[in-house]
Parts: structure tokens; sequence; C-alpha cells
């Protein structure tokens, strides 16, 4: 876990729908820019040689800060909306060593 004065910091896995690829970029993009919303930043955004899988390393000032992006109306519409095309993510929270 991180240190309190460091906030939290993730490593998001995003693998996005084989029949949606683009779709799922869309949705990643929008999701995205809501992070400052809540006291969060994208550090860094990788993609996949194949293009079909995005890393994401966030850092939150807060857990609550999460909490806030998770509920967030925006995230939770954009998310209904792609419906059955919307990406799989694996979250995991790491620290600097």
């Amino acid at each position: 876990m991180s240190a309190p004065d460091e906030g939290l910091f993730l490593v998001a896995v995003v693998d996005l729908a084989p029949d949606a690829v683009d779709a799922g970029h869309r949705y990643e993009d929008a999701v995205l820019g809501l992070l400052g919303r809540h006291g969060g930043r994208l550090e860094r955004r990788l993609h996949s040689t194949d293009d079909r899988t995005e890393v994401h390393l966030i850092r939150f000032a807060s857990r609550a800060g999460l909490e806030g992006f998770l509920a967030d109306p925006d995230r939770l519409a954009q998310r209904a909306a792609i419906g059955d095309a919307a990406p799989t993510t694996r979250v995991i929270e790491v620290h600097d060593r």
C-alpha cells in the first residue's frame, strides 16, 4: 500500500472487447477525463502492440477520490451506454520500492 502522504497509486490493466476496440478506446478517453474531478491523475497510458489492451498508471490524492471516481454519475452513464462492449479492467494497488 502507498504511504498516506503519497495518496493511492494504481495500475489498471484494461482489456478491450475484441469486436469493440474503437468503442473501448473512446470509452476510456471519456472516463479517464473524469479523474481530475476526484483528485486523480493519469500518469501513463500505454497500449499493447495489438491495441487491444491498455495499461494505466493512475494516482489519486486519497482513497475517497477513487471511490468518488467509481461512483461518478457521468462514469456510470458512460459504462451503461457502452453496454456489453465495455472493457474489463483489473486494478492493482502498487507502491514504489
